[in-house]
């Protein structure tokens, strides 16, 4: 399953679990977060639900003098982890087992002792990351691919808060894609392809965007007299945004005075009434 693994000069932590690892890697990264200065290597090494499997991982952490950190549900799974890393000297530290036990004195229950159950039960918190990870992937016209996937397409010119729009979107499970209108560079193909209900522009104002490009060039110590928060050349992008987005036939929503969360509802709004 882990195949053949090298003797490591730093100290390893073995991530075991028998679903994905993911609880238990987050809670070591957490722990580690606050020792500044020391490098460990991570290994997770999930889905484990056999004893070989635990002979596997005793046998790596000893010759690397590595520790392991797990969240095994199965009782026996986690008895006989816990009892062959005793007996082999090496440091293992069960996450879920304590709070299982205490849960069943609490709830007068016993544990159903099924892996994997927090992601069947949390479905919604996957897509959500889905939808993260996809925002960050086809954010600023990256890969025009992603439009013909995306359920939101945002357009707009620069510092019109696509981005943030995209993330803030993503929390709600929208698969986002944003594009960039330049004057200079031709919209892709595939803005042209898609539905144009799922197309949203973003105009504001060209005297806000002047003072928010003229702030931006100050906050990063550049001349605020560049071509980026020329008043003129600001006027001549949002012209070509409206050519292109009366092209594309989608709806616009003035942003200028509007925070994030307001313009987001707004598209929220027009997703479930459009649809």
């Amino acid at each position: 399953m882990m195949g053949d693994d090298k003797i490591m000069t730093e100290p390893v932590i073995y991530v075991v679990s028998d679903s994905v690892g993911e609880t238990a890697e987050l809670v070591t990264k957490a722990a580690l977060s606050q020792f500044s200065g020391p490098n460990a290597a991570i290994k997770r090494i999930p889905y484990v639900e056999e004893t070989e499997n635990i002979d596997e991982v005793i046998s790596l952490a000893k010759m690397n003098n590595g520790i392991i950190i797990f969240t095994l549900v199965k009782p026996e799974i986690r008895n006989y982890l816990v009892e062959r890393a005793r007996a082999s000297n090496v440091h293992a530290i069960d996450i879920l087992g304590p709070l299982m036990t205490t849960f069943e004195t609490m709830f007068h229950k016993k544990p159903l002792n099924e892996p994997g159950l927090v992601r069947k039960l949390d479905a919604d918190y996957f897509k959500r990351v889905e939808a993260i990870e996809f925002a960050v992937k086809y954010d600023d016209g990256r890969d025009p691919r992603g439009l013909l996937r995306a359920d939101i397409i945002l357009i707009g010119v620069s510092r019109t808060s696509k981005t943030p729009l995209s993330q803030y979107l993503a929390h709600k499970r929208y698969k986002v894609a944003n594009v960039p209108v330049v004057p200079e560079v031709d919209p892709p193909e595939e803005l042209f392809k898609i539905d144009p209900k799922k197309c949203i522009g973003l105009r504001i104002s060209a005297e806000k965007l002047y003072e928010i490009r003229r702030e931006r060039l100050l906050t990063l110590g550049l001349d605020d007299n560049a071509i980026y928060a020329n008043i003129e050349r600001i006027r001549r992008e949002i012209e070509y945004f409206d050519r292109i987005a009366k092209k594309i036939d989608c709806k616009i929503i003035d942003v200028t005075n509007k925070a994030v969360e307001e313009t987001a509802n707004i598209i929220i709004n027009f997703k479930l009434n459009s649809n």
